[in-house]
C-alpha cells in the first residue's frame, strides 16, 4: 500500500465519541496520553478543522504520525504546509514538512508505535514495536509523518 492509497476510515464510536472526549480534554489543557488538538485549514474551505493528534518529539524535533494513513487531517496538512497545536490555552503555530525518505520515518514509526501502541497499534497492520528497524522501513510509505518546523508559540 501508497501512503496516497492507504486510509483506515475511523469508527463510529471513535467518530462520534473517543475524538470529540480527547480533542475536549486537549482544549481544556488535558492531554490525554499527551494529546493534543491540531487544527488545520480545511484544504477546499478554508475552514478550520480540528482533531485530536500524538504529537512524538525526538531529539527536539516534534513529529505528526497518522497511523491510520492518508486521512484528511493529512491532505488538508499537504495542502496549507502549516497548521496549530493546541493544549489549553496554549497554541504552538507550525509549518509541516513531510518525512518522505523511509529510511528516516522508520524509527519515528517505531518510537511511536512504542508511545502509543495501546492506542493505535491496531492500525500498524500487525507490526510490533519490537519488529526490526527493516520491517518499519517497508511499511513507512503507509504511514504520512511530518516534522513540525518553525514552531512558534502564541497565546490563545
Amino acid at each position: 500500500m501508497t501512503t496516497e492509497t492507504r486510509y483506515l476510515a475511523p469508527d463510529r464510536f471513535s467518530r462520534r465519541v473517543m475524538n470529540p472526549i480527547v480533542a475536549g480534554l486537549a482544549r481544556i489543557g488535558v492531554g490525554l496520553l499527551g494529546a493534543h488538538e491540531l487544527r488545520i485549514r480545511g484544504r477546499r474551505t478554508g475552514e478550520w478543522r480540528k482533531v485530536p493528534v500524538n504529537p512524538l518529539t525526538v531529539d527536539g524535533t516534534t513529529y505528526l504520525i497518522a497511523p491510520r494513513g492518508n486521512t484528511e487531517w493529512v491532505r488538508n496538512l499537504r495542502a496549507a504546509g502549516t497548521g496549530e497545536l493546541r493544549l489549553g490555552r496554549r497554541t504552538t503555530a507550525f509549518a509541516a514538512s513531510e518525512v518522505t525518505d523511509p529510511s528516516v520515518a522508520a524509527p519515528l514509526l517505531q518510537a511511536y508505535l512504542r508511545r502509543w501502541k495501546s492506542e493505535v497499534g491496531r492500525y500498524f497492520d500487525g507490526l510490533s514495536a519490537d519488529a526490526p528497524l527493516d520491517e518499519f522501513v517497508a511499511a513507512a510509505p503507509s504511514y504520512p509523518v511530518f516534522a513540525l518546523d518553525s514552531a512558534v508559540a502564541s497565546a490563545a
